[in-house]
């Protein structure tokens, strides 16, 4: 007599092969909001792509065969070169053809806005490959501080192609550019760097350098060049550093070592030495840090995209993991708290969605025109929407795993993408400035000008329209207009961003999706999921955000 003993039952189907863009109807509503006349076949086709099991293919093989460092070749000579799985380069080649780094630069009004909402769905499929995208996409505009450079550079960076060889710019179909700004015994205070700059000369890249000194992290080393800090004559300065000399050389930039990181698994980050490496000024002698906070405010900004993206892909996980998974006689999603629980992620994730694609319309805004309040919106909540999406991340994950219960603790050689996303979430609290930088930040931006004004007015489409908030916004209004000390400024900041994420909840989601959040989140901030008090219309926000495709 045989037994069968292991057959499979009661495992939910892989989320896989669905278009991810008619899948969400948050990003849709938000998107249409921020850009009524987007161009939506652009994102169905996006949405099919990502949602494709060949790309999700392409991110497991990424995160499991990862980076490996070969700084000398067989007989010895300095390479410096770090070798990727092909899968990386085809995630690359997909966020390239896609628009994803410099070339909303040169695109019409509403480019970065489309390329936001096209991030987040692209983070849906591997967020840790948008690194040097992000970073290409912060640093083009930099190079307009040096006429000959933007003019060389320009349009590689702008390219649709990604070509990953390791070539001079200038035989190329496609380039990319990182940033080096921190130091082992600085960290985020750059004023500390102690790489120097000697003047070498000028040519037709303007003033020449050489730099000596080093950077303790330096992601995608890989790229073409890359904005570094140094300590140059006249100051703490912004550099050019490309791979390859003008002549055709190699560039001394040493590839010490890969950080073995906590996620991120897919991107190298690398420490790096340079000896005499040849490098030109852009912007003024002096004036580093100026114009590295500049291009910080916009991979502030795809932190804050990327998370939300992540929180979107944890969420379809878990409703569409619990709407299959059976427990005690029903479903796990039709279980009391479980439906709780997945609301209350459900409205983080808007939420979420709603700031981050809010804070890409000012930066556009920004860009094409000259409004005074978007200009003033962007300096001031570019560091409370990082602060808040970014801090909520982790917890979010976690919480998503917890839905899956073991299975999503398990990654399986690539496969568990939940506990992929787990890892992945602090990156984008780290980077770019954790939560104290970022607190410490938004006090400068209240030094800047009116801003509860443009706060006030911003808030305005939710005002009277819960009691509840109405209280949290009047204290946080005088607050910010009457000044907040260092000791609170994560509370102000975490105040700020729920009071926005409610305004933008009220004008383009559902009356449950507001009413829930509001009640959940005013007066008092949120310190577990699945605590949405009765009378929540569960059943109408867990329909909303379920990963079904709409047309």
């Amino acid at each position: 007599m045989s037994f069968v003993t292991h057959d499979v039952v009661n495992q939910p189907e892989p989320l896989v092969d669905i278009n991810l863009f008619r899948a969400n109807r948050a990003l849709q509503d938000a998107l249409r909001f921020n850009l009524p006349a987007f161009d939506e076949p652009r994102f169905h086709a996006l949405g099919d792509e990502v949602g494709s099991a060949a790309l999700q293919r392409h991110a497991q093989l990424a995160n499991t065969f990862t980076p490996e460092l070969r700084s000398h070749d067989r007989v010895g000579r300095r390479i410096d070169q770090v070798e990727f799985h092909p899968s990386y380069h085809a995630l690359l080649e997909a966020a390239c053809r896609h628009r994803l780094h410099g070339t909303p630069w040169s695109e019409r009004a509403g480019g970065h806005v489309e390329r936001a909402a096209a991030f987040m769905l692209f983070t849906e499929a591997e967020p840790s490959t948008l690194c040097p995208i992000s970073m290409t996409y912060a640093v083009a505009p930099a190079l307009r501080a040096n006429a000959a450079l933007h003019a060389a550079w320009g349009p590689g960076l702008a390219s649709t192609r990604y070509d990953a060889r390791f070539l001079p710019f200038d035989q190329k179909t496609g380039l990319t550019m990182g940033m080096g700004m921190t130091e082992k015994q600085g960290g985020s205070d750059v004023r500390a760097n102690t790489t120097r700059a000697e003047p070498d000369g000028e040519d037709g890249w303007g003033r020449r350098f050489r730099l000596t000194g080093h950077k303790w992290f330096m992601s995608a080393p890989m790229c073409d060049a890359f904005l570094v800090l140094a300590q140059g004559p006249g100051g703490l300065s912004c550099y050019f550093l490309p791979r390859w000399r003008p002549d055709g050389s190699v560039n001394s930039i040493h590839i010490q070592r890969l950080k073995h990181k906590l996620g991120n698994q897919a991107n190298a980050s690398a420490e790096v030495e340079f000896a005499d490496a040849s490098a030109w000024l852009v912007g003024d002698e002096g004036r580093g840090v100026p114009q590295i906070l500049a291009m910080g405010a916009l991979t502030r900004l795809d932190c804050a995209l990327g998370t939300a993206g992540l929180m979107r892909q944890a969420l379809s996980i878990a409703l569409h993991h619990t709407a299959q998974r059976k427990a005690f006689g029903k479903t796990l999603a039709e279980q009391p708290m479980m439906k709780n629980v997945l609301a209350d992620l459900a409205l983080e994730s808007e939420a979420a969605t709603a700031l981050a694609l809010r804070l890409a319309r000012t930066v556009d805004a920004s860009e094409h025109g000259n409004d005074p309040h978007e200009a003033l919106l962007r300096r001031a909540i570019t560091p409370v929407v990082k602060f808040w999406i970014c801090k909520r991340g982790s917890h979010f994950a976690e919480e998503a795993m917890e839905c899956l219960g073991g299975n999503g603790y398990v990654e399986e050689h690539g496969e568990g993408i939940m506990a992929r996303i787990y890892r992945e979430m602090p990156v984008n609290s780290i980077w770019e400035g954790s939560g104290n930088i970022m607190a410490l930040d938004l006090l400068r931006a209240l030094r800047g000008g009116a801003v509860a004004d443009a706060l006030e007015r911003e808030l305005a489409p939710a005002k009277g329209a819960n009691a509840a908030l109405d209280r949290t916004l009047g204290a946080t209004l005088h607050a910010v207009d009457g000044g907040t000390d260092e000791a609170h400024a994560r509370s102000l900041a975490r105040d700020l961003a729920l009071l926005l994420q409610a305004a933008l909840l009220r004008q383009h989601s559902t009356d449950a999706v507001f009413d829930a959040f509001c009640a959940s989140r005013f007066p008092s901030a949120p310190d577990v999921f699945g605590a949405l008090p009765p009378g929540t219309d569960f059943d109408s926000i867990i329909r909303r955000a379920m990963p079904w495709e709409s047309t």
